[in-house]
């Protein structure tokens, strides 16, 4: 994917009066999990021309000028009528306030919670707003009377889908969205963007699978022919398989034996942005996450949701050096619901104190709870490395709840299959990685050579590993391949518990290749891959990469193998 090619604004026709807009970045926008992939993204954005004109979606503030330049060459934006927001992001506010400038006549259309938001973004309290509760509609002529449908969520109180009869086209927000930017303006091909569109869904909607679901039902009975998405390629030729995917997707989280309930309120999108990263270490570790943004959540919810949950987390910005209202709402809802022996966990964002994580901390440790992780304090905007350690201590936390279950499990003897199962055998290796500041290695006996030309092999990664996230198309990694007699100390060193954010290559040597990728001096060789393809097996992925490069370090030595007795742990 190119980094260095200058954002612009692709303009075409996809229907009936109806144009996108995709406003483009080929890098990687900010610092959220959700953009993790670095594959850049496209910010949609839609013209409908009946007898009156709708845009929908115009993008954040980084595009402002040449979203502009680009709308006003195809169309006279002093005769708009309407914006229709799926959601009110602040960062919305510059384009918004731009198209005003032009167009003081417009007539902004959302949802009831965006309509507060927006209001406040704008700084005007009296600016012309329709609020869409779900009955309404808005005809713009030529057939195109737009419906509303409010799907919210916790991570976006506000959103709206919007449908238009004429088209039957669903301008769906985030729903169905992928952060990849390209030419292609439909999803032609849509199998390549199967990997991506699951991480943007783990990422995104895995914690709100319940009000997912609910969206889902609320959608089924309009005939769609294409969604048409706030980010990424519109979906037109996989729709029906996409769909389907969300439902088993949703379903799995549905159905994970352990639940966390994940409380937070949010002042500037800091917090909620390191929710999110709690929130897929969680799920990636196959506990399901119930997310709860307690400025917009019922208290009998919320009590709800505690008792329901194996463990909980709390997350709070701090505002005068105090937590907000609902989430010391929240915290006394915990308190007198919530068992003691529930895991708990406490994390947050401020700008200079942070008060309100102690406040958190103090009161759970009084009332005699244990924690999952040490409380995450951040200062101001979360980097890289701060949203691996967050992803890290989500997945710790979900591994403590399971913990117990896993050592009765294994205290039962294995069975017949089970032992033939452990009679396979594979190279004792570590795989090591590294993009940008975050760097990752794990051992590994799942590796097999899987083809002669291209050379390549598959290996099997855990979806509750931290080097997980490192292993996605493109990606590059080495794979040591440990030296019997010489392989002990790299093992247990490899395989000792990692607190998050823990330096994995503290005390080991090792060398770095041309992509500053660690290289175990001590193996007995090594291979530089890129990672092809990757296939959902169960609770691995299975990962096929090619060799790019690679050399053997002792010509003497033979490879170590991991015996086992059963097939049930490693």
């Amino acid at each position: 994917m190119p980094q260095n090619k200058p954002r612009d604004v692709q303009v075409f026709p996809v229907a009936t009066d109806t144009r996108v807009l995709r406003s483009r970045s080929w890098a990687r926008l900010r610092f959220e999990i959700e953009y993790a992939l670095a594959k850049g993204t496209t910010a949609n954005s839609y013209l409908i021309e009946g007898d009156k004109t709708a845009l929908i979606d115009p993008p954040g503030e980084t595009f402002t000028q040449i979203y502009l330049a680009a709308l006003q060459q195809r169309f006279d934006i002093k005769t708009l009528d309407y914006v229709i927001l799926g959601h009110v992001n602040p960062n919305r506010a510059a384009t918004l306030k731009a198209l005003l400038e032009i167009a003081p006549q417009i007539t902004f259309v959302c949802s009831n919670p965006g309509a507060i938001n927006l209001r406040g973004a704008l700084e005007n309290p009296d600016l012309p707003v329709m609020v869409m509760r779900g009955e309404e509609t808005l005809d713009l002529g030529k057939g195109h009377r737009l419906q509303f449908i409010p799907t919210p969520n916790p991570r976006y109180a506000d959103q709206l889908c919007t449908y238009d009869p004429q088209t039957e086209i669903l301008y769906s927000d985030k729903l169905f969205g992928v952060h990849v930017c390209g030419d292609q303006v439909f999803d032609e091909g849509w199998e390549i963007y199967t990997e991506d569109r699951r991480y943007y869904f783990d990422c995104l909607m895995a914690p709100h699978a319940r009000q997912v679901e609910t969206t889902l039902d609320k959608l089924a009975d309009l005939p769609v022919r294409m969604y048409a998405t706030g980010h990424g390629p519109l979906v037109r030729y996989g729709l029906i398989e996409l769909t389907q995917a969300y439902r088993e997707w949703t379903q799995q989280q549905k159905s994970a034996d352990a639940t966390v309930a994940l409380i937070y309120a949010s002042a500037y999108g800091n917090t909620a942005t390191l929710a999110q990263a709690i929130a897929r270490g969680i799920t990636k570790a196959g506990v399901a996450v119930e997310s709860i943004n307690c400025e917009f959540t019922e208290p009998e919810d919320i009590r709800a949701a505690v008792e329901k949950a194996s463990g909980f987390v709390i997350g709070s910005p701090t505002l005068g050096g105090h937590a907000p209202t609902p989430v010391q709402t929240a915290l006394g809802i915990v308190l007198s619901t919530a068992t003691n022996n529930k895991l708990a966990g406490v994390f947050g964002s401020f700008g200079w104190s942070g008060e309100a994580v102690d406040l958190i901390e103090g009161k759970l440790k009084d009332a005699g709870y244990r924690f999952g992780f040490d409380p995450i304090r951040v200062k101001f905007k979360p980097d890289d490395v701060t949203l691996q350690l967050c992803e890290e201590a989500g997945t710790d936390f979900a591994q403590a709840l399971k913990k117990a279950k896993k050592v009765r499990s294994q205290s039962v003897p294995a069975t017949t299959v089970e032992q033939a199962v452990g009679r396979i055998v594979g190279s004792l290796c570590v795989v090591t990685a590294k993009q940008g500041d975050i760097s990752s290695a794990m051992l590994a006996s799942w590796v097999s050579q899987a083809s002669f030309n291209p050379p390549g092999l598959t290996i099997a990664v855990a979806k509750d590993r931290a080097l997980e996230l490192l292993m996605h198309s493109e990606n590059k990694f080495v794979l040591n391949i440990l030296q019997e007699g010489n392989h002990l100390g790299l093992m247990k060193h490899f395989l000792k518990p990692f607190g998050p954010g823990q330096d994995r290559f503290a005390d080991v040597a090792a060398e770095s290749t041309a992509n500053d990728i660690p290289v175990l001096t001590d193996a007995l060789a090594y291979l530089e891959c890129t990672v092809q393809t990757r296939m959902e097996s169960g609770d691995h992925w299975l990962i096929y990469a090619t060799v790019d490069d690679g050399k053997v370090l002792n010509q003497d030595g033979v490879t170590a193998v991991h015996q086992r007795k059963t097939g049930t742990h490693y």
